[in-house]
């Protein structure tokens, strides 16, 4: 006969969610799954992971009942119950404040789970003396010594000192030089609050100084809410802001290539964020340049061998293009003195971008649309420096030698008096060039004599030849004499309208201006 044990161990009920649902609590998981289910939707932890783990939901239970409590409850003047030894220091913390922090908290639990054989009574006590209604004086704790190893070098003590401050007040000033650093810490310590108050304060915080670091600590601890600011920043300061600053060196290719394909990017025309382009690449090659050259400077870096042995220079200096051949040739050493400072290692003999320095920044200048490149001195730039590789030229050229109503004018002066002549391209055999009058305040002019006259007389005559088919074909107007104003229609002349398909065309314009 089978004797009964007379001192059979009693089942103890627990409270789990709005339920008076119970479960063995020597065990973690006794196949209640309904209880189970209720307790883990009232401390807001994943069944799956409960199921997997079911020791979180302990430490679950005490995070969220001293996060809740550590809000609204003043920090009392005792001592604390926690010393944590980091980055050198010893820091005095408490329970409630501590929990705030996932790191610190798992560090406490398992020191608490290491140091007493009972770690569950222990748990249970200080949620006992946490609890409203409970009991009111806490229970003497053994003071623990916790250990944290930092190994991110962002982390500095200042801004380690800062997060740890922001356990006990919600509002710990800080300004755009530390705020790197106490995100950094933040991001150790696991608190999410003070970290997504970091986010915003870089978020309002960018300047040229300080994009790339917010960029990179962004992509390091992939907040993708800091990354995309920093995009659309750099999508509105790249050309106007950054541009025009030593900063530009310090933007990271992959940054700068996003924005470039970016459909926002705002620019004042296709060649200045070219010019742009170019800096970057002259800083990125030049090291120990710590001021911002001027666009003569840069462009001259990739200029052809030939051009400097030539005496020439096709360069553009405060938006006006350097034509004077005798005051290049008086400042030609100068200017060469200079290149060979800021000579780097690659040829002269291919493209920048066809050698193995360029073949990287492929990408970014595939970006740009050269085809918005459309006034004349700046594409004839284009053909001097020795950048491209010959086919993007040629591709260029063509896009805009085959582009429709493609129109090439120029403004002569003469005694005074300002004319545009133009040539008009209509289609693939039809062209038409005329000239008009127009005013002195319309362009830019230099140091000269101005008429004020309304009228003039002028006699004038067009002409154009082309080649085809090994014979000279030959357009002309009759001389035809004419009041030309400032309006229409009399500010404009005749046009000459031709068909042919010989190309180039030549055409010149031949006028006198009889006594009136």
């Amino acid at each position: 006969m089978k004797m009964l044990n007379p001192r059979r161990a009693r089942l103890e009920r627990r409270m789990v969610g709005s339920t008076n649902r119970w479960r063995f609590p020597s065990k973690p998981f006794s196949g209640d799954l309904l209880g189970l289910s209720q307790r883990c939707k009232a401390l807001s932890v994943d069944l799956d992971e409960a199921l997997k783990n079911p020791d979180r939901l302990c430490v679950s239970q005490i995070q969220k009942i001293f996060s809740e409590t550590s809000k609204n409850k003043p920090v009392q003047s005792r001592e604390a119950d926690v010393i944590l030894e980091c980055l050198g220091s010893r820091w005095e913390l408490h329970q409630p404040q501590l929990f705030q922090s996932d790191t610190l908290s798992k560090l406490y639990l398992m020191a608490l789970a290491q140091s007493t054989k009972r770690p569950t009574k222990e748990l249970e006590s200080l949620l006992r003396a946490q609890l409203p209604g409970k009991i009111k004086e806490r229970p003497p704790t053994k003071k623990m010594i916790i250990s944290l190893k930092i190994n991110d070098p962002v982390v500095t003590k200042v801004a380690f000192a800062m997060a740890l401050k922001s356990l006990y007040l919600s509002q710990v000033e800080m300004n755009v030089n530390d705020v790197l650093a106490v995100l950094a810490s933040a991001h150790v310590l696991q608190f999410s609050s003070l970290f997504q108050r970091c986010v915003a304060v870089m978020m309002k915080g960018l300047t040229p100084s300080t994009i790339k670091s917010f960029y990179l600590a962004g992509c390091k601890y992939k907040e993708e809410q800091l990354t995309t600011a920093c995009e659309k920043w750099l999508e509105m300061n790249l050309v106007p802001l950054v541009g025009t600053q030593i900063h530009l060196r310090k933007i990271p290719q992959e940054l700068l290539h996003r924005v470039l394909r970016s459909p926002r990017l705002f620019t004042f025309n296709e060649f200045h964020l070219l010019k742009t382009l170019l800096l970057w690449v002259f800083l990125q090659l030049n090291p120990k340049v710590q001021t911002v050259p001027v666009q003569e400077t840069v462009l001259a870096f990739f200029t052809r061998e030939g051009d400097w042995s030539s005496g020439r220079l096709s360069h553009v200096t405060d938006g006006q293009r350097v034509q004077d051949r005798k005051l290049v040739q008086a400042h030609g050493s100068m200017i060469r003195q200079r290149r060979s400072r800021l000579m780097t290692s690659f040829s002269r003999k291919y493209s920048f971008l066809d050698q193995d320095t360029g073949q990287s920044l492929v990408p970014l200048f595939l970006c740009l649309r050269l085809h918005g490149i459309i006034k004349g001195k700046n594409l004839e730039e284009l053909r001097h420096i020795n950048f491209f590789p010959e086919s993007w030229l040629i591709r260029v050229t063509a896009n805009h030698y085959h582009a429709e109503y493609t129109t090439h004018s120029e403004v002569i002066a003469i005694y005074g008096f300002f004319f545009e002549i133009k040539g008009v391209r209509h289609d693939t055999t039809s062209y038409s060039f005329y000239m008009q009058r127009v005013r002195h305040s319309d362009v830019v002019c230099e140091h000269g004599p101005v008429s004020l006259r309304a009228e003039r007389l002028v006699k004038y005559e067009i002409r154009a030849q082309t080649l085809v088919d090994g014979q000279w074909q030959e357009f002309r107007t009759n001389q035809i004499t004419q009041k030309f104003g400032f309006s229409k229609p009399s500010c404009k002349s005749h046009a000459l309208k031709i068909h042919t398909v010989g190309l180039p065309i030549y055409a010149s314009f031949s006028f006198i201006f009889p006594m009136s």
